[in-house]
């Protein structure tokens, strides 16, 4: 039924989208007027250096020798500034930690779609509010900023995106072309009277982002020498812009400095999730308007850093990233930025008690004044006796706070005051949170209603068409269309509900998905009657067993998301399988490879996650390894009879062969020339592409019987793999494809130890002519085990080799032997390649699976698809927005994987179809041999 399956994919890929409307929708208003504080500030300009990828440990630890990383700044905290930590949010990539730190408000997930490069909604920022703002680095970070800027006085000067290699001799010299720019440009202005003037005006910002750090920590790892070395060289380059631009304005102490990061980076060179590594940054604050170093006796916090860094008995002062927003536009004197949800961290200000009030004064009206846009705008599109406004800031409740707070700074009451905006600033921020998250119960209900009536649609249907168990029952027609209009009435009713209410379109589609889909269901009242009569008079005990045990293995799914060592606990029960069922009794051989190999496939969850460390003889092993069995298995065809052979098809693989040599080399050699700085060599770059491409083909070129052309799927697939690989996961395929070659084998015996059909002889079984042969069988209890083994071992192609739920997993060395430029699309699509390979192992087997058992694919994939669906609707329920950033990023990710799995595992079957079925014919061929 092409339709059902259409209707499946819809209604998957509304479940999916709903989490990103429900849960991460764009938290910005537009409409507040902008607000500033009415007394003079500190500072006429502002130097803001951000140093991408520094981790907080990398800069303020001290080396072996207890000297520090970067000797000026640790004088300078010491003896001239404030420092602290920086807390970031997730996800922790460039372009949200600049957002937070330049426009003071954490970015919404909807910019994932943009590649965080353009801005998905226009924003405000400290460089907006500044009379002029000159900027120097990467074209990923500098013209989001100048896009989004009101008039042109927001210049920026960026290096080519090429220059971000991360093979090249070294990235330090992105940030020296940044400080030798920066120098050039006061040099020439001293010449140009246009820009003399410009720089000497007030609310000046000069913003310098420097990129090596975030780059050599990708390509080295964050405790190579690199990384360390190029912390020395920003070391030194701020030491000489500082006392450059001190001299430029003859040092008149007007000039406030502030060094921070935009995020961390694991120890394996990534980052994206909420590991600690990744989520502390440093800053470090001195200059005009600054507070100095202040002596602390005893100061406590939950970690062990002020020890380890001997920073004790120097006050630290930790914010959160959106802080740092507020604190510039505070220092220079320009209105805070309007979205900005930052809390001015007044610690780090040397001034008056009554600047500190009016500043905090300030912060406070301006994200009270997004409440209020916030607020009225849901009391628009809520009818009026539905709508229940936030209680703590009642309108008359925020006139009191305001009046009381100006009361008190006109009486200089200054720290009472300064409290009662805390506390302001807090509540308005929960109200912000609570209208942003206003329908959010209702619209969850309606997906859950969605969810629980289409994975009982899909049981009906396979219990109705695919077994034995109902009698077809005719429909009473007066009765449907009474339905009919009943269930057209509650959606025409919703319908008008959500019109009154002016909803976004998309409300429309989440709350009328439950009436068609139960319509559905209700139709098949008569099925559904007839089941229970049929299940009540079998032995109730045996269904309730049943019930349990696909409850227990549904669980057993959900946790191998949390635990991967789940997959191991799995694997060893499936070893154990033959042994159960008494199937190793008519097929010994079999059954012990299948064990040995589940054993096997069960170390792999085990080991840490791919890409900590590199092990690249590993993947030279696997390749020659991969070489060995295809060597044997082309002796073995060679001896087979002719009838089974022909030359076409001993080139075809023996072209594989060569193309997994070819790879094998290429890995070699890439990361030898990478580790020897000379870059990526333009030859095995060029193997590599041809390789990737002549891997979708070439198994079209092979035999359709069975075991070979499984073969040959693994051959193409598993070169391409071998140049992906960094370490032990390029054994993964071989071991798992060795499997499935079991499985296939495996489930014979299992349909005639039930008795389900005679043996067909394996070897000579033809993709090609499957269809038209067998006669399909209906379905059978054992059909659900087949099912819940694919869905086990597709979960196990994903997490076997590494937690892919988690955006830090990935280790950027995989491409490459592909590309060494930074390229997020490019690489992303070759990391999502590497995970698909496994997958298509997986369904390959399935597909044959299915065509050996004499099952319809649909029958068979219909389980798999309640399966599944059963988790994605745990997940969706385990999904969450508070809590630490890591448990909301994973749960986030957890569902959507769940979901494209589904859908993946559609467009999986189609291709798996494609792949062993189809056959492309070479030109110039005079013999045909047929079975």
């Amino acid at each position: 039924i092409p339709v059902f399956i259409l209707a499946g994919l819809l209604v998957h890929c509304v479940f999916l989208v709903s989490i990103f409307d429900i849960y991460f929708s764009s938290p910005l208003v537009h409409g507040m007027t902008p607000q500033q504080t009415p007394l003079p500030p500190p500072a006429k300009r502002l130097v803001l250096f951000v140093a991408d990828g520094l981790r907080a440990d990398s800069l303020y630890e001290l080396n072996s020798n207890n000297t520090p990383q970067a000797p000026y700044l640790r004088a300078i905290l010491e003896n001239n500034g404030s420092w602290g930590i920086s807390h970031t949010r997730v996800p922790t990539e460039s372009r949200p930690g600049h957002v937070a730190l330049i426009a003071g408000f954490y970015e919404d997930v909807s910019a994932v779609a943009k590649g965080w490069k353009e801005n998905p909604v226009e924003f405000d920022s400290v460089f907006n509010e500044s009379k002029y703002t000159w900027s120097w680095g990467s074209p990923d970070i500098l013209p989001m900023f100048a896009k989004g800027a009101t008039g042109d006085h927001v210049y920026t000067f960026c290096y080519t995106a090429e220059s971000e290699d991360f093979g090249a001799q070294d990235a330090a010299e992105l940030d020296m072309w940044v400080f030798d720019h920066v120098k050039s440009f006061f040099n020439s202005s001293r010449s140009n009277q246009t820009l003399f003037s410009a720089l000497n005006e007030e609310k000046v910002v000069l913003f310098l982002h420097l990129l090596g750090i975030d780059t050599n920590g990708h390509a080295h790892r964050p405790n190579s020498r690199e990384y360390k070395e190029n912390i020395k060289k920003v070391d030194e380059g701020v030491k000489e812009i500082a006392s450059m631009i001190d001299d430029f304005y003859g040092n008149d102490g007007k000039t406030a400095f502030i060094l921070t990061s935009d995020h961390g980076m694991t120890d394996w060179g990534s980052h994206g999730a909420g590991h600690p590594s990744e989520t502390l940054t440093p800053l470090i604050v001195w200059g005009a308007g600054v507070n100095y170093p202040q002596k602390v006796t005893s100061q406590f916090f939950e970690d062990n850093f002020l020890k380890e860094w001997k920073l004790e008995d120097l006050k630290r002062l930790d914010v959160n990233q959106a802080d740092i927003a507020p604190l510039m536009a505070s220092l220079i004197g320009v209105p805070f930025p309007l979205n900005s949800v930052g809390t001015l961290p007044l610690e780090y200000l040397n001034n008056s008690a009554h600047f500190k009030a009016e500043s905090i004064f300030t912060n406070a009206v301006q994200i009270l004044e997004q409440f209020k846009v916030k607020m009225s705008q849901k009391k628009e599109t809520t009818l009026s006796f539905l709508f229940t406004p936030f209680k703590p800031l009642s309108d008359s409740e925020q006139i009191n706070f305001l009046k009381k707070a100006r009361q008190y700074i006109q009486r200089q009451k200054y720290d009472e005051a300064v409290s009662l905006c805390k506390t302001l600033i807090n509540l308005a921020l929960e109200g912000l949170s609570y209208y942003h998250t206003y329908d959010r119960l209702f619209l969850g209900l309606s997906i859950a209603v969605s969810f629980v009536g289409w994975t009982t649609y899909v049981i009906l249907v396979i219990i109705k068409t695919h077994t034995n168990l109902t009698k077809t029952v005719q429909s009473d027609n007066k009765e449907s269309t009474v339905l009919f209009y009943g269930f057209a009435f509650v959606g025409m009713m919703i319908a008008f509900f959500l019109l009154i209410q002016t909803c976004p379109w998309t409300y429309y589609i989440y709350c009328l998905l439950p009436v068609p889909v139960w319509y559905a269901v209700v139709r098949e009242l008569p099925v559904i009657q007839d089941l229970a009569a049929n299940l009540l008079s079998l032995h109730s005990h045996q269904s309730i067993v049943f019930l349990l045990v696909c409850t227990l293995g549904i669980e057993i799914l959900v946790f191998t998301f949390f635990y991967r060592s789940t997959l191991t606990i799995g694997l060893l029960v499936f070893a154990g399988w033959p042994v159960i069922t008494q199937l190793w009794v008519q097929a010994k051989t079999t059954a012990l490879i299948w064990t040995l190999l589940c054993v096997l496939l069960a170390i792999f969850p085990l080991m840490p996650v791919v890409g900590r460390e590199p092990n690249i003889p590993l993947v030279i092993v696997t390749g020659l390894l991969t070489l060995l069995i295809s060597c044997f298995s082309l002796a073995s065809l060679c001896k087979s009879r002719n009838k089974y052979r022909n030359n076409e098809h001993l080139k075809v693989q023996f072209y594989q062969m060569l193309s997994i040599a070819l790879s094998t080399y290429v890995v070699s050699s890439t990361h030898d020339s990478l580790k020897n700085k000379q870059g990526l060599p333009v030859l095995n770059q060029l193997i590599s592409w041809m390789t990737l491409v002549s891997s979708l083909v070439m198994p079209l070129l092979s035999p359709t019987f069975l075991f070979q052309r499984l073969f040959s799927i693994l051959l193409s697939l598993m070169s391409t793999y071998l140049l992906l690989s960094t370490g032990y996961e390029a054994l993964f395929p071989l071991v798992l494809s060795g499997l499935m070659f079991v499985w296939i084998n495996m489930e014979q015996e299992a349909l005639q130890h039930y008795g389900l059909s005679h043996k067909p002889k394996l070897t000579m079984f033809n993709f090609a002519y499957a269809t038209d042969i067998t006669q399909f069988r209906q379905l059978h209890l054992d059909d659900v085990r087949r099912s819940f083994f694919f869905v086990f071992f597709i979960v196990t192609a994903f997490f076997g080799t590494g937690n892919i739920a988690s955006v830090n997993s990935f280790d950027p060395a995989s491409v490459y032997c592909f590309l060494t430029v930074f390229s997020p699309f490019m690489m992303g699509s070759l990391l999502l390649l590497k995970v698909v390979i496994p997958f298509v192992l997986v369904s390959c087997a399935f597909e044959a699976v299915q065509v050996t058992t004499q099952l319809s694919s649909k029958s068979l994939f219909l389980i798999v698809l309640v399966i599944s669906d059963i988790m994605a609707l745990h997940f969706f329920f385990l999904v969450k927005d508070y809590g630490s950033w890591l448990d909301i990023g994973t749960s986030i990710s957890h569902y959507v994987l769940v979901m494209s799995l589904t859908i993946f595992m559609m467009l999986m079957n189609g291709l798996a179809q494609l792949l062993t079925t189809k056959r492309l014919e070479l030109p110039r061929r005079t013999k045909h041999h047929s079975t």
